[in-house]
């Protein structure tokens, strides 16, 4: 008999995602589907530790900004475009005879001027990283190396430096990465120039490995030494080290989406992966509840995921 041809996994995972995200995310699903579903656009983190000159121009020449240093201002567009929009539609309602409105809209706004000085000081790192404009899909040519052959940049997911912008690493602070490989979140910490210690973590052996090339080619020896680079279990991790960090990074394993949608390598929507796949908030729920473990009192935990699923969000911190 004829075995019937398999379903690629790729195919799989979009056919999950269309099932669930579309009630999600309702009308929002079909542009997060296109997204899902295009080149990934890539940011170039830049390496302070590499004396390459010009790096900074040439990016910039190429129509390349930092989104880093951008997003203060852009935030605060965005709040003065709503301020302005919202204080329209409350003086319609004054002229219709409820004149409280006004006042009300003078909260709301110093509500958000207060909230804005946080929001500047998160992003207020030596961290840089240059994308693209919005709809330009030029790809950065390769990093090239200083003459101690530590490379200019590196190229990673603009939005995974999200997460480490969250940690807002301070002055001293023992930082632990508790599911650190590849390594760009783990060289990102590193680019704030004042981590006291960083603990770098992933349960994997090969990929571990990976983490050390990386740094190798990133990181001068004397600030490497400053970085232990382990393969532990983290959900052990509170049991090794509990209560020492000042900053914990939980960057689980999850869907990773995009991955999911476009690759069939090391997919986990193969058939072979079901149980693993169903098992991830539990493995998710773990690893948090070592990192909080790990954390030192009044310290804080930054937990992040590549997926849009609340099972591994929302539910998980709940």
């Amino acid at each position: 008999a004829a075995t019937a041809p398999r379903i690629p996994s790729t195919r799989l995972a979009l056919h999950h995602f269309d099932m669930n995200y579309s009630l999600q995310l309702k009308d929002l699903w079909p542009s997060v589907r296109a997204s899902l579903l295009c080149e990934q656009k890539y940011g170039a983190l830049l390496n302070n530790f590499s004396s390459v000159g010009h790096v900074t121009q040439e990016l910039e020449l190429l129509s390349a900004t930092d989104f880093i240093s951008e997003a203060p201002r852009k935030v605060q567009r965005l709040q003065q475009g709503a301020a302005v929009e919202e204080a329209g539609r409350w003086e319609s309602r004054s002229q219709d005879g409820s004149g409280e409105g006004r006042t009300v809209m003078h909260v709301d706004t110093m509500t958000q001027a207060e909230m804005s000085p946080p929001l500047r000081a998160s992003f207020s790192s030596n961290i840089k990283c240059y994308t693209f404009p919005r709809g330009d899909i030029t790809r950065f040519r390769p990093a090239w190396p200083d003459p101690l052959g530590l490379l200019s940049y590196y190229l990673m997911d603009a939005a995974s430096l999200l997460p480490v912008l969250a940690l807002n690493v301070q002055p001293g602070d023992f930082v632990l990465d508790l599911c650190a490989a590849p390594g760009g979140k783990t060289l990102a910490v590193l680019q704030t120039g004042v981590c006291g210690h960083l603990a770098a973590n992933d349960v994997s052996v090969s990929r571990t490995k990976r983490l050390h090339q990386i740094l190798r080619s990133y990181v001068p020896k004397e600030i490497r030494e400053t970085v232990s680079i382990t393969s532990y279990d983290g959900r052990d991790w509170g049991q090794l080290e509990g209560g020492t960090f000042h900053k914990v990074l939980v960057d689980v394993p999850c869907t990773t989406d995009r991955h999911s949608v476009m690759e069939e390598e090391n997919n986990i929507f193969h058939k072979r992966r079901t149980k693993e796949r169903q098992m991830l908030p539990m493995l998710q729920l773990q690893l948090l509840m070592a990192g909080i473990l790990a954390t030192k009192p009044g310290g804080e935990v930054v937990y992040s995921t590549c997926s849009l699923s609340p099972l591994q969000n929302e539910y998980v911190i709940e």
